[in-house]
């Protein structure tokens, strides 16, 4: 079975690439991409894991852009990791910028906490590590508390990302060899799907992440009639973050959750080798 969408500590994961693995291959998954905010850094670890468990390693990132004022992540599959380091470079500096700024407003509101150390070298903290250190504080009794009242698309503590558009996200990805993913189309708060896909199309997109938890199946339906009209590749993925204790496992996105074949895999592999 496949996951083309899982995130390790190196982002917002709670596992590390070596942990994921393991974890990955024991709920019957096969061809796992590592698939981290803004980030490739763990990679190398993932790499060194797949002997050790029989699996095979997909090198990917979620690309962070903005569109209509609103985040939206782009997947990039089998990126020339020499080609597309240092230019994550300057996105994860944003990144800080803008977890400092979430920081600086809740000192301001009066819920002063320190901008959280990271676990992993290469990634900068976010939204769930700003969420985690406002409950470590007793500011919030939960990670979704810590979304609702401050952290929240709308919430007062909110910061954009920095400006980073579409057209930029595919251009890099492409200039990597990367191949150009949307993903969760239908957790984009900016626009209407069929409209916002034109753009993406137009600008070089090659692919849409039909298969999602988040995904209704009249949605997924509705993805795999866009991909047939535009030519584009279909994925799928748990968007798995690690176990997720107060969730007791009845809510969170479970490894494996939604049994893709790996025949979808051969299609990316054949676009991305017609990039390079």
């Amino acid at each position: 079975m496949l996951e083309l969408h899982c995130h390790t500590t190196y982002s917002d994961g709670t596992l590390t690439p070596t942990e994921l693995a393991a974890a990955a291959a024991a709920s019957g998954i096969r061809a796992l991409a590592i698939t981290d905010h803004d980030t490739v850094s763990g990679w190398d670890e993932a790499f060194a894991a797949a002997d050790l468990y029989n699996i095979e390693i997909i090198p990917g990132l979620e690309l962070s852009t903005v569109h209509n004022g609103r985040s939206l992540h782009i997947l990039g599959f089998y990126p020339d990791a020499d080609k597309i380091r240092d230019p994550l470079n300057l996105r994860l500096e944003g990144r800080f910028r803008r977890s400092q700024e979430m920081v600086e407003k809740l000192t301001a509101m009066g819920y002063p906490i320190e901008l959280p150390k990271t676990g992993s070298p290469g990634m900068a903290p976010g939204r769930p590590h700003i969420a985690s250190a406002l409950v470590k504080a007793g500011y919030a009794t939960s990670s979704r508390e810590a979304f609702d009242r401050w952290l929240g698309d709308n919430g007062p503590a909110y910061v954009h990302y920095e400006k980073f558009s579409i057209v930029e996200g595919i251009d890099l990805l492409h200039s990597c060899g990367a191949v150009p993913v949307w993903a969760h189309p239908y957790l984009f708060r900016g626009g209407v799907v069929e409209e916002v896909l034109k753009e993406l199309v137009n600008a070089g997109l090659m692919g849409i992440e039909v298969y999602h938890p988040s995904h209704s199946s009249s949605q997924i339906q509705k993805l795999k009639n866009l991909c047939l009209q535009y030519g584009l590749l279909a994925t799928g993925g748990s968007d798995y973050h690690g176990p997720d204790p107060q969730n007791k496992g009845t809510e969170s996105t479970q490894l494996n959750m939604l049994h893709l074949p790996l025949e979808l895999l051969e299609p990316i592999k054949l676009a991305a080798a017609s990039l390079n």
